[in-house]
């Protein structure tokens, strides 16, 4: 027993240790506190002697879109390795949920140096790192006067939970339990959107209407259907690469017929590695110049889908243009170059912005045109541009224009659907404070809260903010500093107590935003807690319910938010109106019971937690988005005003009129392309002339399982570079480099490769922010050269819009 734990637990307990910025990636995050036996360091029940090794279902949850079910196994109370899902015959449609390479060492997360293991409080600064053991009693105490404080002095609206993804998929716990009791308490500064999809999230229903079905495309399992896959920056491969996700379906579905794709993308990403497909190099930010142009080809070349443009859709000509529109304000008339900026806007207009040839442009176009059906797609990065909004809307103007809606094999340009099976969630009640601030604008928020308003900040239910962000709430989430634009300047931002005076932090290891809490607490991992959980947002047509039963006791003294929740409601004597009698795990048993009256076909929780994951496919009237629009849109009208597809929305030209934008933003009532600050014809690439995106690795989900070293080997950081570019700065494979701008600078090896564009630049996003003592990040960091200057629509984070010069470090 002994040797198991002392081969699980690396890190070395003192009376008190010191973490301070500047030390190595991946040191042990040890905390104050008395010495303790072995035995104090188990629970009693992980001391138990078992004869046979034990076996639990659980589950990877983390930000990955996937939600992926894992069989750990134990012996003495120690997990011994982790096996993904095994069962069955692997049989298409009713495929094993198999963990990719993170999921798989999850045992990794769990015993990791970093792991938290008290309660905790800062010593030093802000952001040092510095902090001291306290017992369970004195957090909580410290919380709950805070909290008091907080809502005596300047009222519920200045404590802000936070957006955190790092546990992501519970349905009892972690956010649901932190809400229930906020709201008990008054209420909270709620956000809307996400760092994922806020600008595509935000702008579509503009051109789709809310809500499903407008809200998603349709399933990848369509492509199947296809004639011709086109995909604007979207790269299952990296993003969706286990069973539970995307890549799988995705797979089946080329390969069923042989689909012929082609990916639009400044990167050769692995979603194309091995395939005979098509890779179309584009520079960042340019997406919607590409599909102008090919409309252009479209409409002279009589491509378009004149019936269905009339019938299903507002604003393409003359004919269906709102009243309110200005003359030749529709699209045609913008395409042709005879509409207000009297551009024309052909191949070889397009072609010197994209650097994309007009040849190519025009083959492509005529591809599209003569494809039936199309199935295109866009991921989720191509949003994450300071023209975003328009970029997003822009690419759906190709299956508008051909007519590639609503039918088998086709999608509506949007990201993909997906099936989620309906799991019940501890109710969080109604939170009484109505105005929303936009997920991007929280450090805003703290120190120019006065100056925001719902025309200047994009704040909804409400015109203005009566106070600043004073307490910071984060659950999971490494939001706070790591994964938040311009570190340097959130930094600055946190660092001054006298604006936010609070900062909690729920966590399982000690990450850079954990550094910045003022009381740290630790969470027990998925390992260890109870749930039932639904697969995620991105996992096609194949839907799960997921049991997690606790494989091992939840290691030193760390506590589930439930837990931690009810002992705050304790405080303010609300123990009883917050947990109503029932433990954690009785919540999960009663909800899971509720799901079953509506859902009879489920097993029995006992049942679920012993055979593992009940899995059911998706219905088929649900898997091709706007079907039911398309065979009688009368009926089945879409959620915008006119109940028709707005290619010219009057939403968006009242926005123009009466928001207060900045120079250089544009909010247009149609989809088209807008130069922005920081492109590549931005004059600041005089001095810095490199485009640098960010994009997602294998290596860990944002920055979860960044931590795990044998990941680090496996998926290692870098910095893309073309070797064009590489050999014009003296650069060879290898070699360690600086990365900067004026926002900051951070030090990473090269990686150069023709599988990226000359001109552009591209960084894994999620490495841990490790600031040496200059100030300069040694981990590659991503979001040391990203901005905090929002988008102008949905005022997201335009996180692959950065301009940045790189040299040998």
């Amino acid at each position: 027993m002994k040797k198991l734990l002392d081969s699980a637990l690396s890190s070395v307990i003192k009376r008190r240790t010191f973490m301070k910025w500047g030390t190595a990636a991946g040191s042990a995050a040890v905390v104050a506190g008395n010495a303790l036996p072995l035995k104090a360091m188990a629970s009693d029940s992980a001391q138990e002697k078992t004869a046979e090794e034990k076996v639990t279902w659980s589950a990877c949850m983390v930000n990955c879109g996937s939600r992926c079910p894992v069989q750990v196994h134990t012996k003495d109370g120690v997990i011994t390795h982790v096996e993904s899902d095994n069962r069955g015959d692997d049989v298409y449609g009713d495929h094993q949920i198999r963990a990719c390479l993170r999921g798989r060492s999850i045992k990794q997360r769990v015993y990791n140096p970093d792991r938290l293991k008290y309660p905790m409080k800062r010593v030093g600064k802000r952001g040092e790192g510095r902090f001291e053991r306290i017992s369970w009693d004195e957090a909580l105490d410290t919380i709950a006067k805070q909290l008091k404080y907080t809502i005596d002095t300047y009222g519920n609206d200045a404590i802000y939970y936070q957006y955190g993804s790092g546990t992501q998929g519970y349905k009892t716990d972690g956010p649901f339990a932190s809400k229930r009791l906020l709201n008990m308490l008054g209420g909270f500064l709620p956000y809307y959107g996400n760092y994922s999809w806020g600008q595509i999230q935000f702008a579509l229903p503009f051109t789709y209407g809310g809500g499903r079905p407008a809200a998603f495309g349709s399933f990848t399992s369509e492509i199947a259907n296809a004639e011709l896959l086109v995909m604007f920056g979207y790269n299952p491969a990296e993003t969706r690469m286990s069973g539970g996700g995307e890549i799988y379906e995705h797979i089946n579905s080329v390969n069923s017929k042989n689909v012929r794709t082609i990916i639009i993308d400044p990167r050769y990403t692995d979603t194309m590695l091995g395939k005979e497909s098509e890779w179309i190099p584009i520079r960042p930010g340019t997406d919607a110049a590409l599909v102008e142009a090919m409309a252009w080809v479209l409409i002279n070349e009589k491509m378009v889908d004149e019936a269905f443009l009339e019938k299903f859709c507002v604003g393409y000509d003359e004919k269906t243009l709102p009243a309110s529109a200005p003359k030749n304000g529709h699209y045609k008339a913008h395409i042709l170059g005879q509409g207000a900026d009297g551009i024309e806007k052909t191949p070889e207009w397009a072609a010197k912005i994209t650097g994309i040839p007009a040849k190519k442009i025009i083959q492509l176009a005529r591809e599209i045109g003569n494809a039936k059906p199309a199935y295109i797609i866009q991921g989720t990065g191509i949003q994450r541009q300071a023209n975003g909004e328009q970029a997003s809307r822009a690419i759906c103007m190709l299956p508008i224009l051909t007519g590639n809606i609503g039918l088998a094999g086709t999608n509506t340009g949007e990201m993909p659907g997906n099936f989620g099976f309906p799991v019940k969630t501890l109710p969080v009640g109604t939170n009484p404070i109505k105005t929303t601030i936009p997920f991007f604008k929280w450090s805003d928020a703290i120190w120019r809260h006065a100056e925001m308003t719902d025309k200047t900040d994009g704040l909804q239910g409400g015109t203005s903010l009566k106070n600043p962000i004073k307490f910071i709430w984060q659950y999971a989430g490494n939001i706070t500093v790591n994964q938040h634009s311009d570190i340097n300047r959130t930094k600055e931002i946190l660092s001054d107590e006298s604006l936010c005076e609070f900062i909690l932090v729920f966590e399982n290891h000690m990450t850079p935003t954990a550094r910045f809490a003022d009381i740290l607490l630790p969470d027990i991992t998925t390992i260890e807690n109870y749930e039932v959980a639904s697969n995620g947002y991105a996992s096609g047509s194949l839907g799960a319910v997921i049991p997690l039963v606790p494989a091992i006791a939840p290691m030193y003294e760390c506590r589930s938010a439930y837990d931690i929740c009810s002992g705050i409601a304790k405080r303010f004597g609300l123990e009883e109106q917050y947990t109503e009698g029932k433990t954690h795990e009785q919540w999960v048993a009663e909800l899971y019971e509720q799901m079953r009256e509506e859902q009879p076909q489920v097993p029995t929780l006992e049942d679920l937690r012993r055979d593992g994951p009940y899995k059911q496919l998706a219905p088929k009237n649900i898997r091709i988005a706007l079907e039911g629009f398309r065979k009688d849109p009368v009926k089945n009208p879409l959620g915008t005003p006119s109940g028709k597809i707005e290619i010219y929305s009057e939403q968006l030209a009242t926005i123009a009129t009466e928001w207060a934008l900045p120079e250089g933003d544009v909010v247009t009532p149609l989809p088209q392309y807008v130069t922005t600050w920081e492109s590549h014809l931005d004059p600041l690439t005089e001095k810095y002339p490199l485009q640098l995106i960010g994009y997602h690795t294998k290596g860990r989900v944002h920055s979860t399982y960044h931590n795990v070293a044998f990941l680090r080997e496996a998926v290692t950081d870098a910095v893309w570079m073309n070797p064009a570019d590489a050999e014009a700065r003296g650069i060879k494979d290898g070699d360690m480099l600086k990365v900067w701008n004026d926002r900051g600078e951070t030090r990473v090896p090269a990686k150069v490769s023709p599988r990226i564009m000359p001109g552009v630049a591209a960084l894994a996003e999620g490495a841990w922010y490790t600031p040496g003592k200059d100030g300069v990040d040694r981990g590659g960091s991503f979001n040391v050269l990203t901005t905090q200057r929002n988008t102008p629509l949905s005022k997201g984070n335009p996180m692959h819009t950065n301009l940045v010069e790189i040299a040998k470090a």
